[in-house]
């Protein structure tokens, strides 16, 4: 049982990454980091590192995995975010 519920707690890890993917996309897509907030994502990325650092303590292989690829697909969303919004701030600067 132990080991099942091990097993669904990664496919859920697996699921919560790829959660973020539409958004990485949407960003991506319109070139621009209007609506996103840098501190929600931000926030999510530091917490999946955090734990992936647990993981690691607790040789745990689904939670290192799962919020691996949590933190890629969030992250991809924080620093498109961050990308647009610089470049965005730096052409109002211009003007």
């Amino acid at each position: 049982m132990k080991q099942i519920v091990a097993v669904i707690f990664g496919l859920g890890l697996l699921c919560n990454a790829l959660l973020f993917v539409p958004q990485a996309f949407a960003v991506w897509r319109k070139k621009t980091d209007e609506g996103i907030s840098v501190f929600t994502f931000g926030g999510f990325s530091v917490l999946q590192a955090i734990g992936i650092i647990h993981g690691f303590y607790q040789q745990d292989f689904s939670l290192i995995l799962g919020m691996a690829a949590s933190l890629l697909s969030c992250g991809t969303v924080t620093f498109l975010t961050l990308f647009y919004r610089m470049r965005r701030l730096r052409g109002v600067a211009r003007q």
